[in-house]
């Protein structure tokens, strides 16, 4: 009988360019691996299956908090449901920042960390819950307990990668692990302090929270991925525009299902799909990893998102808006309800344009077009019930603009 010839053992491939002081990428799931810096060359780095499970069960705090929003607009408490949205909303993006960010330099994808993952997640989902109280009693103990289950478990994930660090590295995961419970404790000592003082201490301790990465980092930069990260707000942005998506096409079914107002819904509905169709098209236009170069340029970049975050997600609670005070759910002027909805949109276009696509664009013209475009989005406040369909016609034409003057710049000539 015929044998192949046995074969010789193959020498391991030599190390990559990512090679070096970094932990290489494993393909089975490890019980136990010594928690060390992930390479911020690495090659293919992309958002992990846990990432996105991570991110959809922060789609639950969202859409708690677009939910609240909704109420207090229609029923005429707009300035009430603002100051509660961006407070709740703060505490959502800012947990889901700091999981990023340490993924991204630390993520060893073995089983203690895929377990800390899911009570983080558990944390998110108690957060979620606490999100009526605290816009409704102002009663922020339970939001505060699923953030205390969040810090507790990123706590521990900071002290293993001190564990598995020396030098400079290991101070700045000292510093992070300490400085959170340090910040946690001031969070549960403001519950306890009378309610006069929450505003104060709130604005304090969000203080202290942005401040906490850039002095842990003082000692030295840990080691995120700029396209992971790129990756990651990018996919997040996609899920707050997808949750805009949903919460809009439950509103106009409830709205069809109890009127017969179809034909005032349409243009709504339509102008609603416009802006987020366009929010999209804008947000991902340029290769943004490039630009994230500094941990300067790319903790102002971060920061920022918490305007295109919340904005993206506002979006749909004003589609929601529009559409109670068009079927007269709502008594509140359609001016108001039209700003529910035009606002935000101004707010997602001029925050892709500061974070985004102002690093490159060639010309002024290409500059002006979202700045001028959010401009004209507000003015279409004024057109009360017609401001969706118009404010949804703008967002397209800018998209429509970019595309034509990006068409026009020497750069796009030569790569044709």
């Amino acid at each position: 009988m015929h044998r192949n010839p046995p074969q010789e053992p193959q020498p391991e491939p030599a190390p990559g360019p990512g090679a070096g002081p970094y932990r290489r990428t494993r393909r089975a799931l490890p019980a136990v691996v010594r928690m060390t810096a992930r390479d911020p060359a690495e090659a293919h780095r992309s958002t992990t299956a846990l990432e996105l499970l991570f991110d959809l069960c922060f789609v639950v705090a969202v859409a708690q908090a677009g939910i609240r929003l909704v109420h207090a607009q229609t029923t005429g408490h707009p300035a009430h449901g603002l100051a509660g949205y961006l407070s709740v909303f703060f505490a959502i993006w800012w947990a889901w920042v700091n999981f990023s960010w340490f993924a991204s330099a630390y993520d060893c994808d073995d089983v203690p960390y895929r377990l800390a993952t899911l009570v983080q997640i558990c944390g998110v989902l108690v957060l979620a819950a606490g999100v009526p109280r605290a816009f409704e009693h102002a009663d922020y103990g339970l939001a505060v307990v699923g953030y205390l289950i969040m810090r507790l478990v990123m706590t521990g994930q900071w002290l293993r990668a001190a564990h598995g660090e020396t030098g400079p590295a290991r101070t700045t995961a000292l510093r992070y692990a300490a400085g959170l419970m340090v910040i946690q404790a001031g969070w549960v000592v403001l519950l306890l302090l009378p309610a006069g003082a929450w505003t104060p201490g709130f604005l304090l301790l969000v203080v202290c929270e942005l401040s906490l990465p850039g002095y842990a980092e003082h000692a030295r930069r840990t080691p995120w991925h700029p396209h992971h990260i790129a990756e990651r707000y990018g996919a997040f942005t996609i899920i707050t525009l997808g949750e805009s998506v949903a919460a809009a096409t439950v509103a106009v079914q409830s709205a069809v299902d109890e009127t017969s107002e179809l034909a005032e819904l349409l243009p709504i509905a339509a102008g609603g799909l416009l802006i987020v169709f366009a929010a999209y098209w804008i947000y991902f236009a340029v290769p943004i990893h490039e630009h994230l170069a500094s941990n300067r340029q790319s903790f102002l970049w971060g920061y920022g998102h918490y305007l295109v975050f919340g904005s993206a997600a506002a979006i749909g609670a004003g589609i929601e808006v529009a559409v109670e005070q068009t079927v007269g759910r709502a008594h509140i002027p359609a001016t108001e309800a039209a700003a529910a909805l035009t606002v935000p949109t101004a707010v997602f276009l001029l925050s892709a344009w500061l974070l985004h696509a102002r690093h490159f664009k060639v010309v002024l013209s290409q500059q002006l077009v979202l700045p001028v475009s959010a401009l004209l989005v507000l003015a279409c406040t004024f057109a009360g019930r017609h401001a969706a369909p118009l404010a949804g016609l703008v967002a397209a034409a800018a998209v429509a603009a970019g595309v034509v003057l990006a068409a026009g710049t020497p750069e796009h000539r030569t790569a044709r």
